[in-house]
């Protein structure tokens, strides 16, 4: 037995004691256990797990939105996660400024929602953007106008649909905007004592910067909370990366609209007769009734066609294709 002593380690034990290096109080005191305060008013539901979880969401999402966003915005955006904590919603909003841009997303299929909150300087860079200007924001912060709002809408549109494929590997999710707030005190669809995980998000617009914080709340999040560890989110990752690639990327491209035109002919007029055409006024093409047009896909001639009708509408009839070494 181990806890068992021999008589040379007690006449040890007894001689160290006995010449004092060995103090009574201080071993002891070694073996009581550290406590630490708890405070039962603000439980932790979110370990340091969930949260270095959800930054990897995030910073996975970041990298979406820095992609997306130069699309619309025609300028660099770069994104990084500043940082993650929980509070309760009290001191979440409390510390809202007037304005700001809330968004209320219902975050399907789970229950209850979450908050997208964005700084004012980062929505009028966006709607300088949007309509010509460098991005520049206001010196003074005042509210957003009517004509504001549906572009302020957009680009809160655009940041909640890029959620999607970073919360894959943890939940399908569906997430639909449900409205706009720029006031703190309409945005109140959490209880105050509520605890939340805040994910903060660092947005660089050119010159101009700002944060986007998401507020996720704990009843939401509530039915995944054993998914949200780095073991089965990488484990998701895996088996997701272990399928056909090709047929994913298949599947992405067949959703991608793109336009087709078929041409019936050709012809050129003065700018004096295209001035003076009036209806039932009569255009000679090039071409003949029973002469195959051009079907082009994007600005490629890809196929060859007859003119017809299909259920009393204009229609064509593909005769061939053309590839690409024609």
């Amino acid at each position: 037995m181990s806890d068992v002593l021999s008589q040379n380690e007690i006449d040890n034990l007894l001689a160290a004691l006995s010449t004092g290096e060995l103090d009574v109080e201080e071993m002891s005191k070694a073996d009581e256990k550290k406590v630490k305060d708890y405070d039962f008013r603000r439980p932790a539901k979110f370990s340091k797990e969930h949260l270095r979880t959800l930054e990897i969401i995030f910073e996975h999402y970041g990298r979406l939105l820095a992609t997306t966003l130069p699309l619309y915005l025609r300028k660099n955006v770069q994104i990084t996660v500043e940082n993650s904590e929980t509070v309760t919603f009290s001191e979440f909003s409390n510390a809202l400024s007037n304005p700001v841009i809330l968004g209320i997303v219902n975050f399907n299929p789970l229950q209850g929602q979450i908050i997208v909150e964005v700084q004012s300087n980062i929505g009028f860079s966006f709607i300088d953007r949007m309509l010509g200007g460098e991005g520049t924001a206001l010196d003074k912060p005042r509210a957003f106008t009517d004509i504001e709002m549906p572009l302020i809408e957009k680009m809160v549109t655009i940041c909640v649909q890029q959620l999607v494929e970073p919360w894959e590997n943890v939940v399908n999710i569906d997430p639909i905007l449900d409205r706009i707030e720029t006031n703190p005190q309409f945005a109140q669809v959490i209880s105050p004592t509520d605890m939340i995980a805040i994910v903060t998000l660092n947005l660089k617009i050119g010159e101009v910067e700002g944060l986007m914080n998401f507020c996720l709340p704990f009843f939401t999040l509530e039915s995944v909370m054993d998914r949200l560890n780095t073991k089965y989110w990488f484990s998701s990752m895996q088996r997701h990366n272990e399928e056909n690639d090709s047929e994913f990327l298949e599947s992405l491209v067949r959703k991608i609209e793109v336009p087709v035109k078929a041409v019936l002919g050709k012809c050129q007029v003065s700018v004096s007769d295209f001035v003076q055409l009036q209806l039932g006024d009569i255009i000679r093409l090039d071409s003949r009734v029973t002469q195959e047009m051009h079907v082009y896909v994007g600005n490629i001639d890809k196929f060859t066609a007859l003119p017809g009708t299909s259920d009393k509408k204009y229609a064509v009839r593909v005769t061939s294709v053309i590839r690409e070494e024609e």
